[in-house]
């Protein structure tokens, strides 16, 4: 699974790997009764704590994204995929609603924050 854990990142390690596995679900990269690697072997690759994964692994259940089967290992779970969408739409809201108060604190035009949304959407 590629996962790309930045150490020059505010956000810590596990809520990296949570984020990322998370975004692979809600894109389909990753199906329901998929299975991710065990704990130790995503701690392994990444180089990381087995704690650190264990976290995330956690928090993703929490959260209805994977379930774990004792002995079987961790699956994607068969959760609603709009239901993914709307979360992730509502995160989004947030972002855009708080860059546009920003813009206009700032007297920035529509048409800037809109070229500069532009921007960032065509980046890879």
């Amino acid at each position: 699974m590629d996962i790309i854990i930045s150490n020059s990142s505010n956000e810590p390690i596990y809520e990296q790997i949570r984020e990322q596995i998370k975004n692979k679900i809600v894109a389909s990269e990753l199906s329901p009764g998929d299975r991710l690697p065990s704990i130790r072997t995503l701690a392994k690759d990444l180089r990381v704590s087995v704690i650190t994964t264990k976290s995330a692994y956690d928090d993703l259940e929490r959260e209805g994204f994977v379930e774990t089967i004792p002995s079987k290992g961790t699956y994607v779970a068969a959760k609603n995929r709009e239901l993914l969408r709307e979360e992730q739409l509502k995160k989004i809201e947030k972002l855009i609603e708080t860059a546009v108060s920003l813009a206009k604190v700032s007297l920035i035009e529509k048409e800037k924050l809109d070229e500069m949304i532009d921007i960032f959407y065509e980046e890879d």
